[in-house]
């Protein structure tokens, strides 16, 4: 796998495509950069080897020029992370942009505008992607989060760099920390899987049931399970058409020496609130009127239990509506024993979005192993899918 760290950048114009998509608020400022932060150690290590850097992301989900989606917004907070006073060019193709890259010295930075403002990023135009390969004389790819998508910047540019092309410090740590889980793990080897259906998480059950040693399920989902197994879940969320799957998939990981691990008991509340009532019950016993919202005491304590065994771990997805207080015990307990066995020596490794939005309130993003900046393209790699901005890289 080549890497940064395979090359020398001296007097060498770097064009890194990077994923600079991130939250602003009403007066356009970064409320959260951490996507920023990561990159740095990437644009650092060829600022050192004394070469320059072009970055290119996109922002956002603009239809044509739209200036709220503008990257000049982030100018002034990249240049904070990273030490170096950014320059902004406002196109990313074209004349202009041409020579702002070509005037570049070692040690600078070129940050290009928004990629979406054409349609042809979204489209993989091939032309498109040759106007951006000529700003550079090596590409690097350091964008996880859009790895999965064949867009012009980060799939097929890299045609034009035969041998100068690497993947970037970020997106090399996203592959070698899923593999770990995937391919390289110290057993036992736990998932966890939270989030609201069965449906959007199939792919990677299947794709894991020869990885692991067990699955704890969490989230909405847990009811579909606890509906197809004969209990009774009142009002809580539940995909009808996938009670089939559910037990499907009970049969194959019983047939694989796998063991799933469902909650045993809920809070549930008598409304979607944070001030509605709520009683804790056995996961099977749930009354008319009420849904499951968390998971309850037992199970964090034989869900703690699992945790504390494992050697590797990999976490995907809340057990419960963390963002309503009431509901948030159940994924901070999972938490606090993720951190206690990454502690112990486990691998822990958190991704995709809501997971990560919990590890970052609650505290836990420094006590685990890895957590993952790519939500849709992490969940891809768990399906054992290719994908596309990877293997860009690794054709050559």
């Amino acid at each position: 796998m080549q890497t940064l760290n395979d090359r020398n950048f001296n007097n060498k114009k770097a064009l890194i495509r990077v994923d600079f998509n991130v939250p602003l608020n009403e007066d356009f400022m970064v409320t959260d950069a951490t996507r920023i932060e990561a990159a740095k150690p990437t644009i650092h290590k060829i600022l050192e080897d004394g070469g320059s850097v072009i970055l290119m992301s996109h922002l956002g989900r603009p239809k044509g020029v739209q200036d709220q989606f503008s990257l000049r917004h982030i100018v002034s907070k990249v240049t904070e992370i990273i030490g170096v006073q950014v320059k902004f060019v406002n196109d990313c193709i074209g004349e202009e942009v041409e020579k702002a890259a070509e005037v570049l010295q070692p040690g600078e930075v070129l940050l290009l505008e928004n990629l979406r403002f054409y349609s042809e990023e979204k489209q993989g135009d091939v032309a498109f992607a040759e106007q951006l390969a000529k700003l550079g004389d090596v590409y690097v790819n350091d964008a996880f989060g859009t790895a999965h998508r064949a867009h012009a910047s980060t799939a097929v540019i890299a045609q034009f760099f035969k041998g100068n092309k690497c993947f970037g410090n970020l997106l090399a740590k996203e592959i070698e920390s899923i593999n770990k889980v995937l391919n390289d793990s110290q057993k036992p080897v736990t998932a966890i899987l939270g989030g609201a259906k069965v449906s959007s998480k199939i792919g990677v059950i299947e794709n894991i049931l020869d990885k692991v040693d067990h699955i704890i399920i969490g989230g909405g989902m847990t009811f579909t399970f606890v509906k197809a197994l004969g209990g009774n879940i009142g009002n809580s969320l539940v995909e009808e058409d996938k009670q089939a799957l559910a037990l499907e998939i009970l049969a194959k990981a019983k047939e694989k020496n796998v063991q799933i691990h469902l909650p045993v008991d809920a809070i549930v509340a008598d409304d979607f609130n944070n001030n509605a009532n709520t009683q804790e019950v056995d996961t099977n016993q749930i009354p008319e009127g009420w849904m499951g919202l968390d998971t309850g005491s037992k199970t964090a304590e034989s869900f703690a239990k699992v945790i504390a065994n494992s050697k590797t771990i990999l976490w995907n997805g809340p057990l419960g509506v963390f963002e309503m207080e009431s509901f948030a015990k159940g994924t901070i307990e999972l938490g606090n024993a993720i951190a206690t066995a990454t502690a112990n020596g486990a691998f822990s490794l958190v991704g995709g979005g809501d997971s990560v939005a919990a590890v970052k309130q609650f505290g836990f993003a420094n006590k685990v192993s890895y957590v993952s900046t790519g939500g849709g393209a992490m969940l891809e790699m768990l399906e054992g899918r290719t994908l596309p901005g990877i293997e860009a890289i690794l054709n050559d």
